[in-house]
């Protein structure tokens, strides 16, 4: 679909999570607006036809961090380099989708795990609507998850994901939103895996 189309079920996305963000991280969202709606439209401008974090290693550096200077090399490196870009078939019985978004900073996050019989994590994927933070802090959650069991990565946090990348202050809310999508992630998962045994059981 076009570039609108994408942006308002982005947008869909994001209010349906609004308020459990700001619920949960009251303390930073005061911080977040200005300087993350303007990351936003850099991404934008930059990437008119696909805002999808999957891009992002085609830029330049230059392009890529305007500010690269004011970044830490653990962001720098993730921005540039994503791991596990990309997604896994949502619709199966093994694969947990996690889809959080924040429209006051205009990030959407979907990071997606697919879960061997006995709870193993074997493989994760995300894709990432938002500012070279975000990315980073996807692209450090689908690497920390994998090989993991699902009960496990639930105590990953998000001050885990900001001390490792070195996130400033005004970037925390990426960090936020990856502890939320390994979380909803998760939850699916164990949903689906309910949804069946209920079946199967009927």
């Amino acid at each position: 679909c076009g570039l609108r189309q994408q942006i308002e079920e982005y947008q869909r996305i994001g209010i349906g999570w609004s308020n459990n963000i700001i619920k949960r991280h009251k303390t930073s969202i005061t911080m977040l607006a200005a300087t993350t709606l303007r990351s936003a439209t850099r991404v934008l401008s930059r990437h008119g036809a696909s805002p999808i974090a999957a891009v992002a290693a085609s830029a330049s550096p230059q392009q890529q961090l305007p500010q690269r200077r004011g970044y830490h090399e653990n962001i720098v490196e993730h921005y540039e380099n994503p791991r596990n870009v990309g997604s896994l078939d949502k619709n199966d019985d093994d694969v947990g989708t996690g889809l959080v978004g924040a429209p006051a900073c205009g990030d959407v996050m979907k990071l997606q795990i697919k879960v061997a019989d006995d709870g193993t994590i074997l493989t994760s994927k995300f894709k990432t609507f938002g500012c070279g933070s975000a990315i980073a802090s996807s692209s450090v959650a689908t690497e920390w998850v994998k090989g993991k069991h699902v009960d496990d990565v639930l105590a990953i946090k998000n001050t885990d994901i900001a001390a490792h990348l070195k996130l400033p202050p005004v970037k925390l809310h990426c960090s936020m939103l990856a502890e939320d999508a390994i979380r909803a992630a998760v939850g699916d998962w164990k949903a689906k895996k309910d949804a069946k045994k209920a079946t199967a059981n009927a």
